[in-house]
């Protein structure tokens, strides 16, 4: 019986020191485990680093100095600083709170279902057109009328923007904008876009909160919106954080709620 204890005693000091080699080195005595390496090495190819032998070398010389350099500052006290103390909870903290929020996420998922029902609701308010306009922008009304009566009268429109507009990204080009949806520009301007036929000009000027606009439509097409195929991925992401953001405000709800919190 007592040579049987022995045995089991002798195999499980066998066992554990068979564990502590399968560490990546020993430092003073101190076994760097292969977990660490795992880490770093997890994180770097997850930015694109291959796998590979010198990887790992570099690696594991790494962990080798920041162990050297640990255990010195260890050995000169400098854990039992203050500042340093706060330091450490500061990262045991960060370690903690990415650990239970990744947990928590786990949750989450995007169905495609939900995807598909996203593009569409997105699709409908792209509207079905878009719109080719130039455009005069200056600071008061008075002026911005003055200018419409001249163009009315056969002044070039092109030039008065060169001459008038306080649009610097335009005027060189005639007041000459992108194609545009009524919803990617200031409202009052896209509402004077899907009033406009191709070719007019508006009658009174359009205010926005850039001044005082004089607009005409140059052109109209369909709205060529990408298939589900091209944006999945986008959607998906999207909703994924819009997800997780309910998810962690209602984590920090409940936790609040539960708990005795106490200015000091």
């Amino acid at each position: 019986m007592k040579s049987t204890a022995i045995a089991l005693l002798l195999g499980l000091a066998a066992a554990t020191a068979a564990h502590a080699q399968n560490g990546v080195a020993r430092v003073n005595g101190v076994v760097i485990p292969q977990s660490r390496m795992d880490m770093f090495v997890r994180d770097l190819t997850a930015q694109g680093r291959p796998d590979t032998p010198e990887l790992r070398t570099a690696i594991k010389q790494e962990l080798v100095n920041r162990e050297l350099v640990t255990q010195e500052a260890a050995r000169r006290g400098l854990e039992k600083n203050p500042e340093v103390q706060a330091q450490l909870e500061i990262a045991r903290q960060t370690v903690l709170f990415r650990a239970y929020l990744q947990d928590v996420m786990r949750t989450v998922v995007v169905t495609e279902d939900a995807a598909k029902k996203e593009y569409e609701r997105m699709k409908g308010q792209l509207g079905t057109r878009e719109y080719k306009a130039r455009h005069i922008l200056v600071e008061k009304e008075d002026e911005a009328r003055d200018i419409i009566a001249r163009i009315k009268k056969g002044a070039s429109f092109e030039k008065l923007a060169g001459e008038k507009s306080k649009d610097t990204g335009t005027k060189a080009r005639g007041g000459e904008l992108d194609w545009n949806r009524p919803d990617s520009v200031v409202k009052p301007f896209g509402d004077a876009l899907v009033r406009l036929k191709k070719g007019q000009m508006t009658d009174a000027p359009v205010q926005t909160q850039f001044g005082w606009h004089v607009i005409r439509l140059d052109d109209e097409r369909a709205l060529k919106v990408p298939g589900y195929d091209e944006v999945k991925g986008n959607i998906h992401q999207q909703l994924q954080q819009q997800q997780q953001k309910q998810v962690y405000e209602k984590v920090l709800n409940d936790l609040r709620a539960k708990a005795k919190i106490e200015d000091k």
